[in-house]
């Protein structure tokens, strides 16, 4: 079958090729797929993938598997967005679930805690690069830069949850939209995505509406109750059957409940689950939130696959009556299905009525709030990854109502100091990629590891 001139098989070769390419956060991964999907193979033109972006930007989740999601669905139909969505994840799904099988078997074995010991320098640096690079894009006047302030305080300093940020940031930003406050005037999201302009009129979809993408109620509320009964019903069914405080139950609830306000992608909502993933649950420790991320950077796939290593440790240590092992694995896919279904249902719900949602300047100034927002957000991550990577002593300090760790200077980490700055300079100051300076670091971890253990 083809549909716009594009065999079905076609298609599923060329989303293979951008799942298998998909490293380096939501900036790269777009920029590949806008590479190969528009530049290259032209089903779309330049207008029509902004227009998708700009949505997918407005929704929880992650951005760059909703975008590969809709224009699967512009292609090809409902099945052209699960191929695309599922492939986009699949790659990841994989790679995460083998390290993790690796961590939890080997995790005392010299080389591989030298190679987390690495990439957790790497990531900590990378993660300070994001806070810098979106904050660039984000905070265009003083108004931005106060909500970013006001948010980094109310999470590090006070512990306000990340929902209740998003939702009060979102509901400013929607006030300035609607009452035309220059200051919540939206702007670009990803800068240019590439030097060349395909006109929609130029493209295989070609500049017309097709028929299934035009608003169709009956169908969006059929295909609704289709994936929330997919989402939703084996969350039911583990809470009632197992009861709330099963390990299960839990992670359904959580995962399920983060799939709705993660906004500001993948960094953002990580300090939510660190914080209660780490503080709330205890389903894992701080180092191991930072090894989850060192998968997920040097892995292909959308970064909050983090969270399919984090249910993963969380089953491994409540397995109940089940084996380690087949518990663990069950946590982590549990995890992930309840994170990724959503994003089919905000796709194949609301895409058909995009240009309404994109033309509505209160929703687009909610959007810019938030993601002020997600910039403070990002920095409390960067502050909360470094003091445990760095330092061995936090002491607890309570002032004026806050409550935060002040690192212990006598219990630096001089050897991940060290590997922290080298990451640094070789970010910043050379301009290397996160890739090779993943790689560079894990090889440093393996080969201090392996020093200290002659």
């Amino acid at each position: 079958m083809k549909d716009h001139g594009v065999p079905f098989s076609e298609a599923m070769k060329v989303w293979a090729r951008v799942a298998a390419l998909s490293f380096g956060g939501p900036a790269g991964q777009i920029a590949v797929m806008h590479r190969i999907v528009v530049e290259e193979k032209k089903w779309i033109g330049e207008q029509r993938f902004l227009q998708a972006l700009n949505y997918c930007t407005l929704l929880p989740g992650p951005e760059a598997q909703q975008l590969a999601t809709y224009i699967g669905w512009l292609m090809h139909r409902t099945r052209g967005g699960l191929l695309a969505g599922t492939l986009f994840v699949l790659p990841g799904l994989l790679a995460i679930m083998a390290l993790s099988w690796v961590y939890v078997l080997l995790g005392q074995v010299t080389l591989v805690q030298g190679l987390f010991f690495g990439l957790k320098a790497a990531v900590l640096v990378i993660v300070i690069e994001t806070v810098l690079r979106v904050g660039k894009r984000a905070l265009r006047n003083n108004v931005m830069r106060g909500i970013a302030a006001a948010a980094f305080v109310a999470i590090f300093f006070y512990h306000v949850p990340f929902p209740l940020i998003i939702v009060a940031t979102g509901a400013l930003g929607w006030l300035g939209g609607r009452l035309g406050w220059a200051a919540f005037r939206s702007g670009g999201g990803h800068g240019t995505l590439g030097a060349k302009q395909l006109a929609d009129a130029d493209s295989l979809l070609g500049e017309e509406t097709p028929a299934h993408a035009r608003p169709n109620l009956r169908w969006s509320l059929s295909i609704t109750a289709v994936f929330l009964a997919l989402w939703l019903v084996p969350v039911a069914i583990l809470y009632v059957g197992l009861g709330g405080g099963n390990v299960f139950a839990q992670i359904a609830v959580f995962f399920s409940k983060m799939a709705v306000v993660t906004f500001g992608g993948a960094y953002a909502v990580l300090a939510y689950v660190a914080q209660q993933a780490v503080e709330n649950y205890q389903w894992v420790k701080a180092g191991e939130m930072l090894d989850g991320l060192g998968m997920a950077e040097s892995t292909p796939g959308p970064l909050i696959m983090v969270t399919q290593f984090v249910g993963f440790l969380a089953a491994w240590r409540e397995p109940g009556a089940l084996p380690p092992l087949l518990a663990a694995t069950l946590g982590g896919l549990l995890t992930t299905w309840v994170t990724f279904v959503p994003c089919f249902l905000w796709i194949f719900f609301g895409a058909p009525f995009v240009e309404a949602l994109r033309s509505n300047k209160a929703l687009a100034a909610a959007l810019a709030a938030i993601t002020a927002a997600v910039v403070g957000v990002i920095l409390n991550l960067a502050m909360w990854f470094g003091l445990q990577v760095l330092f061995s002593d936090l002491e607890p300090v309570a002032f004026l109502g806050a409550a935060f760790d002040l690192p212990v200077l006598g219990s630096a980490n001089l050897p991940a100091l060290a590997l922290a700055a080298a990451c640094a300079v070789a970010i910043f100051r050379f301009k290397f990629g996160m890739i090779p300076v993943l790689l560079a670091s894990a090889l440093a971890g393996i080969v201090y590891a392996l020093f200290l253990s002659a």
